[in-house]
């Protein structure tokens, strides 16, 4: 037997009497009262002196979206020196590395030497809502990832055929794949990222791209995680990234369409889709990959965002030149048919979700299994003309110019967070309203569009710190 364990057993074991000098009174029982009455007095005015609002701690009362969303961004700077490399961008965000190799600097928004005025400064604020989390521990969320499930992020970016002037880069990356990157480099150095894309080669962007349990990292040496059985850390992603732009296949969306539109009202000849490019899956295909079992998944949570790709320029049949008011189109007419796939989104994902709560329970109680549930982040759009910007707003400004579908992707939120309302019908669904944070920060995106966001500001290591926290927290 241990030393340790000895000395706990004997702790287990003894009991307490009083010395024989010790008597107790009255009056001694009074003086007892009176110091334990001061001592927890003391302890509680301790407990609540309110901290630095920097250093504020998670609230037990918890930390609902609302609350979390509700605050602004602090100048806190911590960085002093300017920018004179691609690689100091990295050093300013507080990360020792990054384990995707995916456009790596664009990520960072250090590829373009013209725009480093922006650094460090664009690295110093910090998100200070309603309630704290605390300061963010990587090596928790690691343990989470392996112990409580990973994550499957779905989501995709804006696509327009008016957004060519800009360049490829603003045509097919994603605004998801950027909350990959930036987890990358967050939980570095206890993940490695596959695809490695260094290695040359061509690859497609509907590929998934995944983060798994580095065998070096230093939580596996001293042993800090226990592994469910069949995890192996060479087959089970802590998180997954799928493009995937509109939650169903085009043609499930077609389908759905003829089904609640027999006789569209627009003319003869009318087509949903235009030919502009999109990147999407069944949404069985992707459920499917999400309820697997181990070793090849041991996700328990589905993120996903949408609304951005939902322009009359890709649903080109509800384009109409003649409503520039009302987004071409957009309002009331596709804002329509998104509430109807939205619905019929909702309730095929929790329909699934019950199936698998059912066959978690053994003999009517539940088995050791993980509960799944899906957490719908609110959509973020972009900032005209950002890269003017050097700080953070105090408050979300309208838009002047309204590019693309910016100006109604509010209306689209609203909608989805409107059908998940029914938390009966829904319950394993939760709408995730923290879009604020990010509405906040023009001078926070990549150097190519105004669209994206760059790695290391906050936002997308907020997104993080927040789902983490609900999923943690939140959810009884």
């Amino acid at each position: 037997m241990s030393e340790i364990q000895m000395i706990i057993d004997k702790q287990r074991t003894t009991t307490w009497s009083p010395p024989r000098s010790f008597k107790f009174t009255r009056r001694t029982s009074l003086k007892l009262l009176l110091t334990v009455f001061i001592t927890f007095t003391v302890l509680f005015i301790l407990s609540n002196d309110t901290p630095s609002p920097l250093h504020r701690k998670s609230s037990s009362q918890g930390c609902p979206p609302t609350s979390y969303t509700n605050g602004s961004w602090i100048y806190n700077p911590h960085n002093a020196t300017r920018m004179e490399k691609k690689d100091d961008a990295l050093f300013f965000s507080g990360f020792e590395g990054c384990a995707s190799s995916r456009e790596y600097y664009w990520h960072l928004a250090a590829d373009k030497e013209d725009q480093w005025d922006r650094f460090p400064r664009a690295h110093s604020y910090e998100w200070v809502g309603q309630c704290g989390l605390g300061p963010i521990d990587p090596e928790l969320i690691v343990k989470h990832l392996v112990e409580d499930g990973g994550w499957l992020l779905v989501g995709g970016m804006f696509v327009s055929r008016y957004s060519m002037a800009f360049g490829a880069q603003f045509i097919l990356d994603s605004v998801t794949e950027n909350h990959f990157f930036s987890l990358s480099c967050l939980l570095y150095p206890h993940v490695i990222a596959t695809p490695k894309y260094t290695e040359g080669g061509s690859f497609d962007r509907g590929w998934p791209q995944n983060l798994y349990l580095n065998p070096s990292s230093p939580l596996l040496q001293h042993k800090h995680i226990s592994f469910p059985d069949g995890f192996d850390i060479t087959v089970t992603p802590l998180v997954t990234f799928r493009r995937i732009d509109l939650l169903f296949s085009q043609a499930e969306l077609l389908d759905i369409h003829r089904s609640i539109y027999p006789s569209p009202p627009q003319a003869q000849g009318f087509k949903l889709f235009s030919d502009e490019p999109v990147w999407t899956l069944a949404l069985a295909s992707y459920l499917d990959l999400f309820t697997s079992p181990l070793p090849l998944g041991n996700y328990a949570t589905m993120v996903v965002s949408t609304a951005g790709h939902w322009t009359t320029t890709l649903f080109s049949g509800y384009h109409d030149e003649t409503k520039a008011d009302s987004g071409y189109g957009i309002d009331p007419g596709l804002l329509s048919f998104f509430n109807e796939a939205m619905t019929i989104w909702a309730r095929e994902v929790q329909a699934v979700l019950w199936n698998q709560h059912r066959s978690n329970l053994r003999f009517g109680r539940p088995a050791k299994k993980k509960k799944r549930r899906v957490l719908v982040r609110s959509y973020l759009p972009g900032h005209e003309d950002c890269h003017a910007a050097r700080e953070p707003w105090a408050e979300v400004q309208p838009f002047v110019w309204n590019w693309y579908n910016w100006g109604y992707v509010d209306a689209f939120n609203r909608v989805f967070e409107t059908v998940l309302v029914e938390r009966t019908r829904f319950p394993d669904i939760h709408y995730l309203p923290i879009d604020r944070p990010g509405r906040l920060r023009p001078d926070a995106h990549t150097t190519g569009d105004c669209l994206h966001i760059m790695t290391g500001a906050g936002v997308l290591e907020g997104w993080t710190h927040y789902i983490w926290h609900y999923v943690t927290h939140e959810i009884v």
